[in-house]
């Protein structure tokens, strides 16, 4: 096979497949040996009539198909490589006239990969962004530990703002009953705002075993349609109220919920970790302030066919997102009353941008010649591992091989955008 290139237009590559008559016959042979099974002809049992009798009775061509189809499944990535190009889309094939013992040509029409010379990704300029830890940051990470080992406990007292009283209630329009509008020793955390807007300020001041009735206005845009804008009662019974109970900050405190013996120790080593998540955050900040600029500075034509899959592919991870739920797109769709299209066109410029700013990384990769070590990638495998909370063996068995490759990659991405951050001037 020749491959011979056409033209190359911007991102439209068009190029030539041509095909010997020797290469046609004997994938014309192989696709007989493969298929001669299927074709019954009298006076030979299915599979042993020879190629010469099968064509005369079902016509020449019988095996062109399969044929074909095997040699540009072979010849079409060939032809590829041998040309150097990088499709992103599938191609459209013109074939020529198929003749027995003649060879043929294919014209292949192809989107590819834009070429493009990355530009200014040295010395980039940009602010440095910095989180400071204050005293006020590490009481608050106390207080969520605090929160966290925190108990409820029964009180004696009318409830209060903050405290979560067990009820039962019925809701009535009228001297109607209204359907789903009844539980029995339902939790409520008063303040929560989970009721009925209105409903859980009037509980607060009741006390156990008081029965109390809550007048409420359900909202104009109530789900329910018979109950939207209209006044009810609630007739409510209070069975218990609590309150959260939070455990003394000491030493005791610091003993019980970490491995150190002082309040100060946990004091200083909670700030240390949010010291140190403060840094990568900020870290990460000003890499994604370098990526921007070189985005902004370099221009490239970015086929259709690579945003529209870049759309296929944030929708499937949305969907994914919604099915932990319990949701799934369709189901989305119609709570909001949205059609796919108008959601895909909602996503076409983030997955442009996602698009673009992948090129620019993987040109600036290719530019400095990254490369991802042996070593690299067991680190990486060893890293997986750890967060899957699998051994390192066990996942490079279910591992498929091309996923090898997605992992080099990925730390070739990571290393082009930390040299830019290397390289950059960050006042």
């Amino acid at each position: 096979m020749i491959s011979t290139l056409i033209s190359k237009e911007k991102n439209q590559v068009k190029f030539t497949m041509e095909f010997t008559a020797e290469e046609f016959e004997s994938a014309v042979i192989s696709a007989y040996q493969a298929t001669k099974g299927k074709y019954a002809v009298d006076g030979f049992r299915k599979g042993k009539a020879p190629r010469k009798l099968i064509e005369t009775h079902y016509g020449e061509d019988v095996f062109f198909e399969d044929a074909i189809n095997n040699m540009f499944s072979k010849g079409y990535p060939e032809a590829v490589d041998t040309l150097q190009l990088d499709p992103v889309d599938r191609p459209s094939a013109e074939f020529g006239n198929v003749e027995k013992g003649k060879g043929f040509t294919v014209t292949i029409t192809v989107t590819v990969k834009p070429e493009f010379t990355v530009k200014d990704y040295k010395g980039v300029k940009v602010t440095k962004v910095e989180h400071n830890i204050t005293d006020e940051d590490v009481n608050k990470e106390l207080e969520a530990l605090q929160q966290r080992n925190s108990r409820m406990v029964l009180v004696e007292r009318p409830a209060q703002n903050g405290d979560t009283v067990l009820i039962d209630y019925a809701g009535f329009v009228g001297d109607e009953q209204f359907e789903g509008g009844t539980a029995e020793r339902q939790p409520l955390a008063l303040g929560s705002n989970t009721f009925i807007p209105g409903f859980e300020e009037q509980l607060v001041g009741a006390t156990v075993g008081e029965e109390k009735e809550v007048k409420v206005t359900f909202p104009e845009e109530y789900h329910s349609a018979d109950l939207a804008g209209k006044e009810a009662i609630f007739k409510c019974k209070v069975h218990e109220i609590k309150e959260m109970e939070k455990p003394e900050l000491n030493d005791e405190f610091a003993k019980d919920v970490s491995e150190f013996d002082t309040l100060e120790e946990l004091k200083k080593d909670s700030r240390e970790k949010l010291e140190k998540a403060a840094a990568s955050k900020a870290e990460y900040e000003t890499k994604n302030a370098v990526l921007e600029k070189v985005y902004e500075a370099n221009e490239i034509d970015i086929p259709e066919v690579m945003v529209e899959d870049q759309i296929d592919e944030m929708m499937q991870e949305f969907d994914q997102q919604l099915r932990y739920q319990g949701l799934d797109l369709q189901k989305y769709f119609a709570y909001l009353q949205k059609e796919p299209k108008e959601f895909r066109e909602e996503l076409r410029g983030d997955a442009l941008k996602k698009v673009k700013t992948r090129m620019v990384v993987e040109a600036v990769a290719e530019a400095e010649k990254m490369e991802a070590t042996d070593e690299d990638v067991e680190a990486e495998l060893k890293a997986m591992a750890e967060q899957y909370k699998m051994e390192v063996e066990k996942l490079k068995e279910v591992m498929k091989a091309e996923n090898y490759d997605y992992v080099a990659k990925d730390i070739k991405m990571r290393k082009a955008v930390d040299f830019m951050f290397e390289n950059a001037i960050v006042e």
